[in-house]
């Protein structure tokens, strides 16, 4: 009786010791999905977690975005008062290529116009596609490396405001800047300095 129950421990024994050499040898052949390995496994807490400058990094780009640093904000209204009229403009001042944009001139006349004009740098529309221009003057020509449009007869307190629709072509990089001039026929009443960021 005693003999086997000594038989009994010792086989228990040799079974627990192959099952934990078979455990070392699954273990030293265990296989890991490519681009893991053992160093993974092991990582200290320090490697187990994103490295913090690229969180900072994306932190930065995202608060620059939200600022309306690359586009994507209201346009900024400027305002020029001269003696013959007012001139409200609302350009985009920062947009990004390829994105469709909305310019509003609007001109307040304080004397009559005989023929009131508005004058645009090709410069400043350079590399861009104009959709629509509400309302449509009566005349419109290229001259001097200007756009002309040309709106007729104006009393003072007229008000016109001019809608342009367009979008920014793939080539242009940078930007654009000209000139937008109120005129009454070919005489130049106010010249605006005018100048767009374009981001990619």
């Amino acid at each position: 009786m005693l003999f086997g129950n000594i038989v009994k421990r010792s086989n228990v024994w040799v079974r627990s010791q192959m099952g934990v050499m078979m455990g070392e040898k699954l273990q030293a052949k265990r296989e890991f999905p490519q681009g893991i390995s053992e160093f993974h496994i092991k990582a200290n807490g320090w490697h187990r977690h994103a490295n913090p400058a690229a969180m900072l990094a994306l932190g930065l780009l995202l608060t620059l975005a939200f600022a309306g640093t690359f586009g994507g904000q209201p346009h900024p209204t400027q305002t020029v008062d001269a003696p013959s009229a007012k001139v409200i403009l609302q350009l985009p001042q920062r947009i990004r290529n390829g994105q469709l944009f909305e310019m509003r001139i609007q001109i307040k006349a304080k004397q009559p116009f005989a023929d009131l004009t508005l004058a645009i740098s090709s410069s400043y529309w350079h590399d861009l596609t104009i959709n629509t221009m509400m309302p449509a003057p009566t005349a419109e020509k290229s001259e001097d490396d200007r756009y002309i449009f040309s709106y007729g007869k104006a009393k003072a307190g007229d008000v016109l405001t001019i809608k342009v629709d367009g979008q920014i072509n793939p080539p242009l990089f940078a930007g654009t800047e000209g000139e937008i001039q109120l005129r009454d026929g070919n005489s130049v009443i106010v010249t605006i300095p005018v100048k767009m960021a374009v981001m990619p």
